[in-house]
Order: structure tokens, then C-alpha cells, then sequence
């Protein structure tokens, strides 16, 4: 098959992945919030509506304040949500967006279809921007051709934390390097000897960027895998099937109540108010958890690695980006935006308005350098830079795939596919259907996509 037909088909394949999704038809909507005076050029933000997006928004002044002839209205999302209007609009060249929040899963497939702006010539005459700055693995991810097509506003693997106070008076012990058997064993022992509180938090709530994050990682280490070297679906396989049949059984018998629709946000609100001792989820939980004013566990965790079974890591690799859809028509004022909001100053922003423990993570190494942020980070600095650096197919999966990826798949499909797959596993996760029933239906989804890339091979 030539370049330009893989490359078109990639491009059909992109458009049907997002044309089951409503287009986004204007954005004065629900989650539209404004900063800046009326007159100049109005950009609109789209943006997942989480922690640290929340602080962006309420610092906005600052950006307006320097660029009186730029107002932003800001569109945020719950991240499902988001990601579905985001995509729709980006694809359909349909230009209600001037900057938006992606990740290092959509960049590299958007820019080889010209669907964002090349941002390196942005960066690079921009003074002290300074992309190498970036930590490398974030920066790769988010590169095309050599070049950046969206900028890290934060960068994280994924590790657990734990309240390390219960397990001193509980007399149990992290290991230094746990895996996931150990963890079951610990979330009985530390739950028995905290009754009412449950022994771990695990996502539940359907999604590919929801319970298939942390899911997947688990089966990635169990040596299970989506599809093998030649497309064949594997997810009936008995690896994937022991590997979700130990996250189902875990989240059931000592995960939270409710947890078929607990999300990222909902366990962070749960262990920041003392009601898990262990919690498995993204490094930047950190901006919650060790927050004061967030959490009543700030200055109480321990971290450790990603649990593992058969792998040497499992942590994933992910950054929330900005980028700017080609389709804007003010793509120097959306730069401005991101460059105020990714630049090196940013972290001293936010420290002054709202402490250095809500500094976004894991995106630029001279954050880690500066000594007020060394000292509020140095529980989780170093475990979140060390799960970061070995965030790689080659440390967190036993078998070989034909996919790029740890905790989502890295083709067009994925969005549509990895949703239906998280809500199987939800279902499971609520009792439902059982294990195997979720992943029959599980594999027929997986088949229907793997076929494609078997003919498309062929011809």
C-alpha cells in the first residue's frame, strides 16, 4: 500500500471514528465561562473540566490583563464529554475552537492529517519558551515529523498512593516495587483494620479515558493484549480474562461503593477526604491530594510505582495538551494563550494565587528545579519523573502489538471501540454480567475493528 493511501485511509478512518458524534453547533452552552472585556479578538478554549484546568480558568485575568485585545471564553467539559465534542468539531474542520485540550493520543493522527497547527516556528520565536525544556517522553509523544503540534500544559504516568500513616499503625509495609497480588493482600489487611473505609479506589466509570486508563494497564502487565502482530482480537484471551477478572474481583470486594460510576474525579474526592487508603490512578492526583484546601490526606501519602505482575513497569504515558485546530482563524492569538499557559512563569503564577502543591505536573523539567516546588513535591517528585521514564511499551507489556500506546490505543478506532469495551467493564463492575459475558461482547466489538486492518493489510 503507497504512503498517500495509508494516508487517506487513515484520514476516512479519523472521519468515521468521529462522525457518530454530534457536532458542537455553538459555545455559549453549559460550561462556557468567560474571561477578559468585551472588544479585540474573542478566542474560544475548549477544555476538560478538571483540577487543574479549574485554576487555569480562574487565573485567565492575568493572561487577559497582558493581551487587553484578547478576550477567551473558556468551553469546559466533563472529560468524556469534551473529548467527544473536541473531536467532532477538529475533524470536521467545523472552527468553533481556537485552542483545545488534547493529548499525546490524538496530536501525532490529527497533525498528519493537517488537522492542528505546526506550533514549533510558535515556539521557536518565542523567547525562552524553550521546548526542550519539556520532559522528553511528553515531548516525543506530542511530536510529528520532529515537530510539536501540541504543547504539555501537564504530563503524567501512573503509580499508587497510599496513606502511609494507616499503614504505620496497621503495621503493614508498602513494597518498594508492589505488585498486584500484593496489592489485593493489603487493601483486605489495611480495610480490616479500618472498617468503614475502603482499601482501594479504582475507576469504574465507562470510558477509554475512564476505567480502561488504569484497566488497561493491568491487563498490559498480566501479558494480555488488545490484538496481537497480525490484528487477530485478543481480549478473550486468558491473560486479559485473569487480568480483568483480578481488577473486577478487587474494585467489587474492597473498592469503593458505587464504583461502576467512579470516575478520576470521584476517587480523588473520595481519598482526599480519608475515605480509601490506596488509590491507583494518574501522578497528577498529587495537585488533589496534597493540596490543604483539597484534602485531608495532604502531607499523609506514600507513593509507589504502578503495580505489576508480569512486567517490569505498567505505569501509562499521558499528557493533556493544547493545540490549535487548523480551522481557526486566530491561530497568533491562540498561541499567546497557550504560550502564557505552558511557559515557564506559569508555575510561578499559580504557586503566588494558589500554593506550589497546585502546580500542574510532569510536563517542564526546570519545575522540578525550582526550590520552593522541590520541597512541596519531594514525596512524589521523584516517583512521578521515575514512572514517566519508563512509561514504554518495552517496560509495560509482555507481548508485542501492532498499536502505538499503553492505556489507550493509538488508532482512530479506539475512541468508539475503547468506549464500548469501558462500558462492558462497567457493567461487570456493577454485577451486571459477569466477567466473561463482558468480554464476548468485548472481543466481537474487537474483531469487527481488527478485520479492517486485516483487509487493509491485504490490499
Amino acid at each position: 500500500m503507497s504512503a498517500a493511501g495509508g494516508l487517506r485511509r487513515r484520514r476516512l478512518r479519523l472521519l468515521a471514528a468521529a462522525g457518530g458524534v454530534a457536532l458542537v453547533t455553538g459555545c455559549a452552552g453549559a460550561g462556557a465561562l468567560t474571561s477578559g472585556s468585551d472588544g479585540g479578538t474573542t478566542i474560544v478554549v475548549a477544555v476538560v473540566s478538571n483540577p487543574q484546568m479549574t485554576d487555569a480558568i480562574a487565573l485567565a485575568d492575568d493572561f487577559t490583563e497582558a493581551h487587553p485585545d484578547v478576550d477567551v471564553d473558556f468551553v469546559s467539559l466533563p472529560e468524556n464529554e469534551s473529548r467527544a465534542k473536541i473531536t467532532a468539531s477538529v475533524a470536521t474542520g467545523g472552527g468553533e475552537f481556537d485552542v483545545v485540550m488534547v493529548s499525546n493520543y490524538e496530536t501525532a493522527m490529527w497533525a498528519e492529517n493537517g488537522w492542528l497547527v505546526n506550533l514549533q516556528p510558535y515556539a521557536d520565536a518565542t523567547d525562552d519558551y524553550d521546548t526542550d525544556d519539556f520532559i522528553a517522553p511528553v515531548r516525543e509523544s506530542l511530536s510529528h515529523d520532529g515537530d510539536m503540534y501540541s504543547v504539555p500544559f501537564y504530563g503524567e504516568s501512573s503509580f499508587l498512593v497510599y496513606r502511609e500513616d494507616l499503614f504505620d499503625e496497621a503495621g503493614l509495609t508498602m513494597p518498594e516495587r508492589p505488585t498486584w497480588p500484593e496489592v489485593a493482600e493489603l487493601a483486605a489487611e489495611i480495610e480490616a483494620a479500618n472498617p468503614g473505609m475502603s482499601g482501594i479506589c479504582l475507576r469504574g466509570l465507562a470510558g477509554w479515558g475512564e476505567n480502561l486508563a488504569p484497566l488497561n494497564t493491568v491487563i498490559n502487565t498480566f501479558g494480555g493484549q488488545w490484538f496481537d502482530e497480525d490484528w487477530n482480537a485478543r481480549l478473550d484471551s486468558p491473560e486479559v480474562r485473569e487480568a480483568v477478572e483480578f481488577y473486577v474481583d478487587l474494585v467489587r470486594s474492597h473498592g469503593q461503593a458505587g464504583a461502576a460510576t467512579s470516575g478520576f474525579a470521584d476517587c480523588a474526592t473520595r481519598y482526599g477526604q480519608g475515605q480509601a487508603a490506596m488509590w491507583y490512578d494518574a501522578t497528577s492526583m498529587v495537585n488533589v491530594v496534597e493540596s490543604p484546601e483539597d484534602s485531608v490526606t495532604a502531607g499523609l501519602n506514600g507513593y509507589a510505582p504502578a503495580p505489576v505482575a508480569e512486567t517490569d513497569a505498567s505505569g501509562w504515558l499521558y499528557t493533556w495538551s493544547l493545540g490549535i485546530p487548523s480551522s481557526s482563524n486566530h491561530a497568533d492569538q491562540a498561541w499567546e494563550f497557550i504560550a502564557w499557559m505552558t511557559d515557564k512563569q506559569y508555575p510561578y503564577l499559580v504557586a503566588d494565587e494558589l500554593g506550589w502543591e497546585r502546580v500542574p505536573p510532569g510536563s517542564r523539567t526546570s519545575t522540578y528545579e525550582i526550590p520552593e516546588y522541590a520541597e512541596v513535591a519531594a514525596a512524589f517528585a521523584e516517583p512521578t519523573l521515575s514512572s514517566m521514564e519508563v512509561a514504554d511499551q518495552d517496560h509495560t507489556m509482555a507481548a508485542p502489538v501492532p498499536y502505538d500506546g499503553i492505556q489507550f490505543l493509538a488508532i482512530p478506532e479506539f475512541q468508539d471501540l475503547g468506549t464500548r469495551v469501558g462500558q462492558q467493564i462497567s457493567a461487570a463492575i456493577a454485577g451486571q454480567i459477569s466477567v466473561d459475558e463482558a468480554l464476548d461482547q468485548a472481543q466481537r466489538y474487537a474483531e469487527t475493528v481488527g478485520e479492517s486492518y486485516q483487509e487493509e493489510d491485504v490490499s
